[in-house]
């Protein structure tokens, strides 16, 4: 994957670092920690400029998170609050805990989004609450351009700063992604086993 990555940085520039970071929203196993330092390690050898290399990222992954915030749209509260009331084991929420995620959302929504997007995994989910809670495009669009900025201005700085090392970057983080994976999944098997216990604790 790594050869393909490059080559398509090296034949199609800044838009090909959109279209990776694009499809990296749509399809994960393509991973930013890889896209961006790689990227920022070509800027650092004079082909491309950092700055560029950065809104080029932005831009591609704000454009792939428009897919999943669409859907949380188009799925809609009351249609949500309808399975959490016929599948809530399985959506491991019940229509009371929706309403106060939603509300939480609408009143805390623009940080989440933000900070969000510096967290890998969540990164990419975080859209879907998002259209859920029905954030205004324009909101959601700006705390999620300011947190994109920030996450692929450090990935391309690192690749930039460690150059050919720029590998290591994905070393790093690539460990954390897997824990913040496991760990959802983790959780979200924990609430499917314990959600009657959870339930009759609340009648």
């Amino acid at each position: 994957m790594l050869d393909w990555i490059a080559n398509i940085i090296a034949d199609m520039g800044y838009l090909g670092i959109t279209l990776l970071m694009f499809l990296e929203n749509i399809f994960p196993p393509i991973p930013s920690e890889i896209v961006m330092p790689l990227a920022g390690f070509v800027a650092a050898r004079g082909d491309l400029n950092l700055a560029g290399v950065t809104i080029a990222g932005m831009l591609g992954s704000v454009l792939g998170a428009l897919p999943w915030y669409f859907a949380g749209r188009l799925l809609g509260e009351e249609r949500l609050k309808a399975w959490a009331d016929r599948h809530g084991r399985w959506l491991t929420v019940t229509p009371s805990e929706l309403d106060k995620a939603l509300d939480g959302f609408l009143r805390h929504g623009g940080k989440m989004v933000l900070f969000g997007r510096l967290v890998p995994t969540i990164r990419t989910l975080i859209s879907v609450p998002a259209g859920f809670a029905c954030m205004r495009l324009p909101r959601f669009l700006i705390y999620s351009i300011v947190g994109t900025v920030l996450w692929s201005g450090l990935l391309a700085w690192a690749g930039y700063l460690l150059q050919s090392e720029y590998h290591t970057v994905a070393d790093y983080l690539g460990p954390v992604s897997v824990a913040i994976l496991v760990g959802i999944v983790l959780a979200y098997i924990y609430r499917v086993v314990t959600y009657p216990r959870q339930v009759g604790s609340r009648r």
